[in-house]
């Protein structure tokens, strides 16, 4: 009896670990196989983007996003700067405690420093108000279908991704940022008064 117990649950955890497995191979999808034009021409992935998770050294994936008045921005635009990516939600707590420092500095270094906020594909609607009542004036880009948080591999909100001027990353924070942690960063990569 106990032998047949033993053997159950032995067959139990090998079938529980074959269906997480087979579970976690089906939600390997590559956001560029996935996605095309076609499907939503608001967001675009550059040809030939990696869609390796960022690292430092590494380029940025370049994308195109619309923000909330339909104008499209390219990350390659922003060049000569240094770029702060911030791919966040309007849900996500952490990131409304980070929005005025984020704010700050935009404010603080208009000649160094773009910020720019990736929306994770919420509607248009939810978008502008949480804009509005932080009174963000940084670009606020729509990501619909969460395409290029896909190719930027971001998994947890907020996510910030620091580019060099040459676009160029530099820096991943996952989770809230302090606003030492900000300005340490920023002092990193020579955003300074």
């Amino acid at each position: 009896m106990k032998r047949q117990i033993l053997l159950l649950l032995s067959g139990l955890l090998i079938g529980l670990a074959a269906g997480i497995a087979f579970f976690f191979g089906l939600n390997q999808v590559n956001p560029l196989e996935s996605f095309s034009a076609e499907q939503d021409p608001s967001a675009s992935l550059a040809s030939g983007t990696s869609i390796y998770a960022p690292e430092k050294g590494n380029p940025a994936p370049d994308f195109a996003l619309e923000n909330l008045d339909g104008e499209r921005i390219a990350l390659e635009t922003l060049r000569g700067k240094v770029v702060l990516l911030n791919f966040w939600a309007t849900w996500c707590g952490p990131c409304r405690v980070e929005m005025p420092a984020l704010e700050s500095r935009h404010q603080q270094y208009p000649e160094q420093l773009a910020v720019v906020g990736i929306d994770f594909d919420e509607a248009k609607e939810d978008v502008a108000a949480f804009v509005e009542e932080f009174a963000l004036t940084f670009p606020i880009l729509l990501d619909p279908g969460a395409v290029v948080q896909d190719a930027y591999r971001v998994r947890g909100y907020p996510t910030s991704v620091f580019l060099d001027e040459d676009g160029t990353v530099q820096i991943v924070h996952i989770g809230i940022m302090s606003e030492d942690q900000l300005d340490a960063y920023l002092q990193e990569l020579g955003v300074t008064e």
